[in-house]
């Protein structure tokens, strides 16, 4: 109930005026996100008047991360990522904090415990073919997992942003098109971890969908769509069906993301009829979760599910199709620190 509230106070659906739905919350709210911009920036200026120092692995490293709480499509951006640089000669390795913080470091295989590694630290796991690590320390996580596999060459860090204790090369910020930067203010009056003017500091602004609103002036973005594809049965991934063996069935629409009515939206405009069920994201689902009927569920969430779904559970393939200029950026970059 109170992650509802908060969304209706940080992002203005189409359907409802602005502030729609916020009641007294922003009265409550504003002093809380003066506390959270006070000791952000307080632990910022640790870092940049060199009381702490970030720790700098011996390889580049790539941040890929958002500005604002919830999903923008940063995994989908970074499985991209990952195996573009795979084509492109390099041996990327990634590194994630896991949800919930895994204590000390953890190697990720493709059959780990989500509930021990993570949800999409496991995706990326068993969709890149990468050695993936996760700790709550990622400067630490990098450095057991360059121990573990000395040929990697570059570091793909998902979702740290913000986490400075990790020196970076390149940055990659992911805007949700649909969302943007929500009411303009900092969590909790609003979804932003960071200034919308961080935008303006990174190596490249990604931007999932077609967008809304309007980016800072000077800020040049990269459009990123995410195309479904087939759907892969939550049991048996190897068994495989089409969107149209779905269309005029009823369909019960599963999502524990960050944002799951862009996924029940995904799916209307696929032609297919739904019955949501929306959960929170990183959500531990049980058997009790998924209805007797027909479901459709992320990726994400079937990896948390695949050991206890009935055999009418299927997970909707996504792939990520991204301006081509982004990779260029990225390389272009990777041979400057390469070459000094």
């Amino acid at each position: 109930m109170i992650a509802r509230r908060l969304l209706a106070c940080w992002y203005v659906h189409p359907a409802r005026p602005a502030g729609g739905g916020c009641g007294l919350w922003p009265v409550v709210l504003a002093p809380l996100a003066g506390v959270f911009w006070a000791l952000s920036a307080a632990r910022a200026a640790l870092y940049w008047v060199g009381l702490l120092r970030p720790v700098r692995l011996p390889v580049p490293v790539i941040v890929i991360g958002n500005i604002t709480a919830g999903g923008t499509g940063k995994t989908p951006l970074a499985i991209w990522l990952a195996q573009t640089l795979l084509a492109a000669g390099w041996r990327p390795g990634i590194v994630s904090r896991g949800y919930g913080g895994v204590g000390g470091q953890q190697l990720v295989l493709s059959d780990s415990d989500p509930a021990q590694v993570g949800d999409e630290p496991l995706l990326l796991a068993r969709q890149t073919g990468c050695p993936v690590w996760v700790g709550s320390r990622r400067a630490e996580a990098g450095a057991a997992l360059l121990a573990a596999h000395p040929e990697v060459d570059v570091v793909l860090c998902d979702d740290g942003l913000q986490h400075l204790a990790l020196a970076r090369d390149i940055e990659i910020a992911v805007v949700d098109g649909a969302r943007g930067v929500g009411n303009g203010h900092r969590l909790p009056w609003g979804p932003l971890r960071e200034g919308v003017g961080r935008l303006k500091t990174v190596t490249a602004v990604v931007v999932n969908g077609p967008l809304r609103e309007s980016l800072p002036e000077g800020v040049k973005a990269y459009v990123m769509q995410l195309q479904p594809g087939v759907l892969h049965n939550v049991c048996d991934p190897l068994l495989t069906r089409t969107v149209a063996d779905f269309v005029m069935r009823p369909i019960h629409a599963v999502a524990g993301i960050g944002n799951p009515q862009r996924f029940f939206e995904q799916l209307t405009g696929l032609g297919l009829t739904i019955t949501a069920h929306a959960f929170p994201d990183h959500h531990r689902f049980v058997a009790s979760d998924l209805p007797a009927e027909t479901v459709i569920m992320t990726s994400k969430d079937a990896v948390k599910c695949a050991s206890f779904a009935h055999t009418n559970c299927w997970a909707l393939a996504v792939e990520a199709e991204v301006d081509d200029a982004l990779i260029d950026t990225i390389l272009n970059r990777l041979k400057e620190i390469h070459y000094g």
